[in-house]
């Protein structure tokens, strides 16, 4: 058996941290990957990995093995790289998540700048709202909002968006402000399901957090959706300021308890951890970093910060 081949399966099941998970990233089926690793394990006469019905975990002696094995296969990727030119010039395939709101308002224009930037890379975006394993399914950037969890995962810092209540001038003319957060049960709420799980309003109540059990006149699972129904009149909805913030400026929507928001909540993109970053992936960060980063500012600009906890 090829050895390369099996330093390139140790790596992806120590990564994907189970053999169904290499098995994907690699494209081969799990009985392939398990072969592969026993034949590793029979030829260095040691486990790699202990197996369970659960997880799978590298041995004391498959961690250090598993540098080498990285070390080695870094060398040869680097010396192929050099004598396919990508070292001075990015090519291949970039697959790229973020959600669907921030995807269509944000990413889409710069993924369009960096084709045309670098003619050899081609591009998926897959807009999804929901958390993508990169690693398991094949993703090599993602675009995430909120605070990260612990993770192997490299992070850049784009900048923050924040939580904010808005409605039309229409609604609120006919039914009122709402000065407190228990004024909100006196209104048509329109809930988008992504910013207000079971129905509560997580917000800022002096100097803590709370939240509010609301009872929703409309409920949706889409975002544009709720937002189009708020500029309509039909009530007062959740939004992340970068979705609201051109109805906001052009006064189709107006901020409601805007200082009862809870602090801004930071924006990354993230990618996981290589032995070496391709030029294609090292081509997009540094093209699309600062680019977002401007962006943000531009669909915050004139959406006030809440003042954090």
């Amino acid at each position: 058996m090829n050895r390369m081949h099996e330093l390139e399966v140790l790596v992806a099941v120590a990564e994907a941290g189970s053999f169904a998970g290499a098995a994907r990233r690699l494209h081969l089926s799990p009985p392939a990957v398990t072969r592969t690793i026993a034949a590793l394990e029979d030829r260095l006469g040691a486990r790699v990995f202990q197996r369970t019905t659960r997880n799978v975990t590298i041995t004391d002696m498959g961690a250090r093995f598993l540098e080498t094995a990285r070390r080695v296969l870094n060398d040869l990727e680097t010396a192929e790289r050099e004598a396919m030119g990508e070292t001075t010039a990015p090519q291949g395939h970039l697959t790229l998540t973020a959600s669907v709101t921030f995807g269509r308002s944000a990413l889409g224009p710069v993924v369009g700048e960096f084709l045309a930037a670098h003619p050899r890379v081609s591009v998926s975006v897959l807009l999804l709202d929901r958390v993508v394993n990169l690693v398991e399914e094949g993703v090599d950037m993602a675009i995430r909002i909120g605070e990260l969890p612990e993770s192997r995962l490299i992070a850049k810092r784009l900048g923050t968006v924040h939580r904010i209540l808005v409605a039309s001038p229409a609604y609120l003319a006919k039914h009122g402000t709402p000065n407190a957060p228990a004024d909100l049960r006196h209104h048509a709420v329109i809930a988008f399901t992504g910013l207000m799980p079971n129905r509560e309003w997580r917000h800022h109540n002096g100097q803590r957090s709370a939240s509010i059990a609301l009872v929703p006149r409309l409920e949706i699972n889409d975002a544009v959706a709720a937002i189009d129904a708020a500029i309509l009149g039909q009530g007062i909805t959740p939004a992340l300021s970068y979705m609201v913030a051109g109805h906001i400026r052009a006064g189709r929507l107006i901020p409601v308890l805007p200082a009862h928001s809870l602090p801004p909540q930071p924006v990354h993109l993230v990618y996981p951890e290589a032995r070496l970053m391709a030029p294609k992936l090292r081509a997009f960060l540094d093209f699309a970093g600062p680019r977002l980063k401007s962006a943000l500012e531009d669909l915050a600009e004139g959406v006030a910060a809440p003042k954090a906890l």
